[in-house]
């Protein structure tokens, strides 16, 4: 009887152990996105619980859209109709902007253009103009826009829904980026 009291706990722990290794309730290893220390929710982290903050911010490219901690919003060219087209390894190095809360907008954008849209994996991505907004992996630093003109097909975006840079946007050289990126 003192065997069987000494070993409840043991098979208990067992179960739980046996649980969290079962493959029910695993995770996905969290992105370099998700590891970093936020200031507000992780913007660019697939299933974002919460809100997200989106401003203008000042850049050589004029004003364009930044999340809440200053880091350069993108669209892609060929996403329409307010659907996403970056999914997979695409999605890896352009993380959409996704929350499960309406965005905050600062001063000189107009809530009423921002929308959201679900992507293939379930999350809810932020839209502006009916365009789906993304980061970019190789930005590093808020203000880095070195995504601008990847491809031809990856655009920073300016508080009138315009693709800056890309045929009628404002006037800018596309960076040069190695085609392995070219998504």
């Amino acid at each position: 009887m003192h065997i069987a009291r000494a070993a409840a706990p043991l098979v208990g722990l067992a179960l739980i152990l046996g649980a969290c290794s079962s493959g029910a309730g695993t995770t996905t290893p969290p992105t370099a996105a998700a590891t970093a220390a936020p200031t507000e929710a992780p913007a660019s982290a697939p299933g974002t619980t919460g809100g997200v903050t989106i401003d203008l911010a000042s850049s050589s490219l004029g004003a364009i859209l930044v999340d809440g901690d200053g880091m350069t919003l993108y669209v892609f060219t060929p996403d329409t109709g307010g659907t996403s087209t970056c999914t997979g390894s695409c999605a890896s190095t352009w993380p959409p902007l996704t929350s499960d809360a309406t965005p905050t907008v600062g001063s000189g954008l107009n809530a009423a253009d921002f929308g959201t849209t679900t992507r293939d994996d379930g999350s809810t991505q932020i839209t502006f103009h009916d365009m789906p907004l993304y980061h970019f992996g190789g930005d590093s630093a808020p203000g880095d826009t070195n995504g601008q003109g990847v491809g031809g097909k990856w655009y920073v975006v300016g508080a009138d829904g315009s693709m800056i840079g890309a045929g009628g946007g404002a006037s800018a050289a596309p960076t040069s980026t190695p085609a392995s990126i070219n998504y």
